[in-house]
């Protein structure tokens, strides 16, 4: 992923011969040459050629630049830039390198040059052509946003599936009582469900972040040439219709160079990953205090210890997100300060993210499946959801809806709350809660409030029942929620299905124009 000049001629050259250079011509009547068809006989050794060299890491887009050089060629070919006969030729020669496969290709700099000698090996020098009108700095910006964009919709995709485990657990789990903590330690009675919506949001809007991010990569940079376009009668938006582009990247020095579009859809896939993390964290928890167990398909067993359950593969999802946001830094790192227009620095900016949409799609995967196999202890979690005087708030809002200022209520429930703490009391809740009373307010508890309903404030499931604000744990309000997210999912579900259809659609087109060539 290398840059390179263009072979863009001059405006008083016959841009049918303008583009056979002399190393194409040795190429061709060689029978091959280690020169290859980019750096001649200057650059063609010496210790830095494999330091230079991204041939090896470039088979992750030998398919997209396969793509890009037909639509380029097309290109050319409609616009009488190269004989409708030699844009055949390369086109059938570009269809056997395909069939060949990319451990086929000709040793070069990068899959670029590679496919590029190729082709001149197949055909002579006429090859050449195909680069015409065209640089390697746009090429490999096209190249690079044309399979990122499938990549990330995999990784939209994962999401989708993961938001779809959170909500059917939600959906079984409406009234399944649960402790809910702060700072871990017992705060407030929550429901599975509430926790599972509380991560559908989240993981929603990593969803949304990364079509955002989609909209931004599926731009085409192509015909920009090296930075300063080119004096060759070009159709930009032709190319970007035949690659399933949305439009281009108007400015050919800010198409050529600019990055941003992968840091922008690093970071979102970072984000993404912390929110996985936290997911992880959470549910790695609950299976230790057996609120949760996790399938054996997610689990594994110690080498020594045969009784050991592990939830090994949710700790590893934990950790991606550190490698996420190393990726992050490293690519900020790359690309903060790099002058106009291209650097070869740009080189190494890419694999961080590769590493990231690979790691993250993965843990987003796995993390699904693990919240949609996992069984809850709905026992387990309702003898702990009142634990640790987990209604206290409850009934310090009972207490200030019955006309006490809340500071008051909250006086007499954190005293309360210190009464249950001493050990050697025998005190049941409601008892340490009126005696507080007596002493705050120097008046009997039930002056202030009916005792039955002190009682109810603080059952866990009247509790959470009460608790009917937008957005609450009550039952009612969750499924509300529940319906929202599942309109938005559907939505997001459409959002992936169209944008994926157009990249189909738009690779069927371009297979017919080509099939109109050879």
């Amino acid at each position: 992923m290398t840059e390179e000049s263009a072979h863009d001629g001059r405006a008083d050259v016959d841009p049918a011969t303008a583009i056979g250079s002399e190393s194409s011509r040795r190429i061709a009547t060689d029978g091959g040459s280690d020169e290859g068809v980019v750096r001649r006989d200057r650059f063609s050794g010496g210790p830095a050629r494999s330091f230079l060299s991204s041939l090896a890491a470039d088979e992750r887009i030998f398919e997209a630049d396969l793509e890009v050089d037909r639509a380029h060629v097309v290109m050319l070919a409609e616009q009488g830039i190269v004989d409708d006969d030699v844009a055949g030729e390369i086109l059938t020669a570009l269809d056997a390198i395909e069939v060949d496969g990319h451990g086929s290709l000709p040793d070069g700099e990068d899959v670029h040059e590679a496919i590029e000698t190729g082709v001149i090996e197949r055909i002579g020098a006429d090859g050449g052509k195909m680069h015409t009108a065209r640089s390697r700095n746009d090429e490999v910006a096209a190249c690079i946003r044309y399979r990122l964009r499938e990549d990330v919709l995999a990784a939209i995709e994962a999401t989708l599936a993961l938001r779809e485990a959170l909500l059917e657990t939600a959906t079984e789990h409406t009234e399944t009582i649960m402790p809910g903590y702060t700072h871990l330690q017992p705060a407030q009675p929550t429901t599975v469900a509430h926790w599972a919506c509380s991560y559908e949001s989240a993981v929603r809007r990593d969803t949304e972040r990364l079509l955002d991010a989609h909209e931004r990569i599926n731009e085409s940079p192509l015909g920009a040439a090296a930075f300063a376009g080119t004096t060759f009668d070009i159709d930009r938006e032709r190319t970007a219709e035949l690659l399933g582009f949305e439009g281009v990247v108007e400015n050919s020095m800010d198409a050529s160079s600019s990055r941003d579009f992968l840091l922008e859809t690093t970071q979102a896939l970072s984000t993404h990953a912390t929110t996985l993390s936290g997911l992880a964290e959470d549910v790695i928890v609950f299976a230790n205090r057996g609120f949760v167990s996790l399938s054996d398909d997610y689990s594994s067993t110690s080498s020594i210890m045969p009784q050991k359950k592990n939830p090994d593969t949710l700790e590893l999802v934990r950790a991606v997100a550190g490698d996420a946001a190393g990726e992050v830094q490293g690519l900020t790192t790359t690309l903060k300060g790099l002058p106009r227009a291209y650097n070869r620095d740009l080189q190494r900016a890419t694999p961080h993210a590769w590493e990231t949409v690979d790691a993250v799609a993965e843990a987003s995967s796995v993390a699904a499946g693990a919240v949609a196999t996992a069984e809850w202890n709905d026992a387990a979690l309702a003898a702990e959801a009142g634990d640790g005087f987990s209604t206290a708030t409850g009934v310090a809002d009972l207490l200030a809806a019955n006309g006490l200022p809340f500071r008051t209520a909250h006086e007499i429930v954190a005293s309360a709350a210190e009464r249950l703490e001493d050990a050697d009391t025998e005190e049941s809740d409601l008892d340490a809660i009126a005696a507080a009373a007596g002493t705050v307010l120097e008046e009997p508890l039930e002056s202030v409030v009916d005792l039955e309903a002190v009682e109810a404030a603080l059952d866990p499931v009247e509790s959470v029942a009460s608790r009917n604000s937008r957005g609450g744990p009550a039952p009612d309000e969750v499924e509300s929620q529940l319906a929202g997210a599942r309109e938005d999912l559907t939505a997001d579900e459409t959002a992936l299905e169209t944008r994926a259809e157009a990249l189909e659609a738009a690779h069927q087109t371009l297979r017919a124009e080509v099939n109109g060539y050879v």
